[in-house]
C-alpha cells in the first residue's frame, strides 16, 4: 500500500507538467480562440443594438402614416407617400430586414391589388410570409384575388384553398366558396364538390344551406333536355 501511495504524487505531477506543455505549446491558438469568441458574442450584441434595433424602431414609426393611409383606402398614397411621409414601397426598399419592411410587401400588395395592378400584386404578395395565420390567410385569399383577375384560375384556386385551409374563421369559408366557383368554371366538377363539402361540414353557420344547393346542381348529369 505504501508503494501505492508514493506513485499518486508523481503521476498527478505528470499530468500537470503535460497540461502547462499543452497551454504553453497552444496558448496562442487558444488565445486567439477566446478573443474571436469575444469578438463575435460582442459583435452580435453590438449590431443587434446599435444596428437592428434602431432600424426596427425607425421603420415602424415610419409605417404608422402609410398604415392610416391605408386604413382610409388611399391606396396610391400608401404606397408610395405623400412627399413627407414614406410609403410602403419605400420602406420595404429602405428598412430590408425589419418586421415593418415585410408587412410592407403585404399591404403594398394589396395596394396594387387594389388599383388593379394585379401582376405587380402578385409579386409584392409572394415575397410576404408571416407566422400571423390571420395575416397569412388575408395574403393567400388576396393573391387568388389576383390571380383570378388575371385569369389565371388554377393558381387562384391554389391560393383560395390555402387561404380556406390556413385559419378556420368566416373568411375561410369565403375563400373556399370562390376555390368552388372557379373549380367549376374550369370543368373540375367533383373538385367543386368536395370543396363545398368542406364548407358545409367546417362552416355550417356561414354556408346557410347554401352549399347543398351547389352540390345538387353540381351532382344532375346534363341530359338532351338540360337548359345552359
Amino acid at each position: 500500500m505504501s508503494a501505492h501511495k508514493t506513485e499518486e504524487p508523481v503521476v498527478e505531477k505528470d499530468v500537470l507538467l503535460q497540461a502547462q506543455g499543452i497551454w504553453h505549446k497552444n496558448q496562442k491558438t487558444i488565445i486567439i480562440a477566446l478573443i474571436a469568441v469575444v469578438v463575435v458574442v460582442g459583435g452580435w450584441y453590438g449590431y443587434n443594438n446599435l444596428i437592428v434595433k434602431p432600424k426596427e424602431e425607425k421603420a415602424q414609426e415610419v409605417i404608422y402614416k402609410a398604415e392610416e393611409y391605408f386604413r382610409k383606402d388611399s391606396f396610391n398614397l400608401a404606397l408610395n407617400g405623400d412627399g413627407i411621409t414614406k410609403g410602403f414601397l419605400y420602406i420595404e426598399k429602405n428598412y430590408s430586414g425589419t418586421k415593418a419592411a415585410n408587412l410592407s410587401k403585404y399591404y403594398a400588395g394589396v395596394c396594387y391589388l387594389q388599383t388593379g395592378q394585379f401582376q405587380k400584386a402578385v409579386d409584392q404578395l409572394k415575397d410576404f410570409s408571416t407566422d400571423a395565420k390571420q395575416i397569412q390567410t388575408s395574403a393567400y385569399g388576396a393573391l387568388g384575388d389576383a390571380y383570378s383577375e388575371l385569369k389565371k384560375n388554377d393558381d387562384a384556386i391554389e391560393y383560395y384553398k390555402k387561404a380556406g385551409n390556413n385559419f378556420e374563421d368566416d373568411a375561410a369559408a369565403e375563400y373556399l366558396f370562390r376555390a368552388a366557383a372557379l373549380s367549376k368554371v374550369n370543368g373540375k366538377t367533383q373538385q367543386a364538390i368536395e370543396l363545398y363539402k368542406t364548407i358545409k361540414e367546417k362552416f355550417p353557420k356561414v354556408d346557410n344551406g347554401r352549399s347543398d344547393k351547389y352540390i345538387y346542381q353540381l351532382s344532375i348529369e346534363k341530359n338532351d333536355l338540360s337548359i345552359n
